[in-house]
């Protein structure tokens, strides 16, 4: 299914669902947007492979500008968004919104949980618009000993 969203700044931006063939783009976006926790490349051929991940791309003509990825656990009754990243140069634009939202419209638990770095605030703004809340916090959970809030949704 894809989803075509304008936005003034970015143009059109395709929501696709994403494919072992974009592995490349997705690997250059996680190592732009996270310089410090960048997947390793079996972690990324997994999220693109496994069949119990939702995967989605937001495209700028031929380019990959975002990417989301929600793991369904069906057995604990919740899913978990794996990742969400946006281009720096896309940020700010609503992209991971239309990421965000069309990712939860295809998770069928009753329960989403993320984690995001601390420090993040506009990502953490992004949740709690949302809907998402703080339930915990796990310690030195990044690379560089930075924490992650553990944020919810309940649906």
């Amino acid at each position: 299914m894809v989803s075509t969203f304008s936005s003034t700044a970015a143009g059109a931006i395709a929501i696709e669902t994403a494919q072992l063939r974009d592995l490349t783009a997705l690997r250059h976006l996680e190592k732009e947007c996270f310089p410090q926790d960048a997947w390793p490349i079996l972690d990324l051929i997994g999220v693109l492979t496994f069949p119990s991940v939702v995967r989605l791309k937001a495209i700028s003509g031929t380019h990959m500008v975002g990417f989301i990825a929600g793991d369904i656990r069906r057995s604990e009754g919740l899913s978990w968004i794996a990742t969400v990243g946006v281009l720096p140069e896309y940020r700010r634009q609503g992209i991971g919104a239309m990421l965000l939202q069309a990712c939860e419209e295809r998770l069928p638990t009753a329960s989403i949980r993320l984690c995001v770095r601390n420090s993040n605030k506009g990502a953490i703004r992004l949740y709690e618009r949302f809907g998402y809340q703080a339930i915990s916090q796990w310690s030195r959970y990044y690379q560089d000993g930075e924490s992650a809030l553990v944020m919810e949704k309940r649906r």
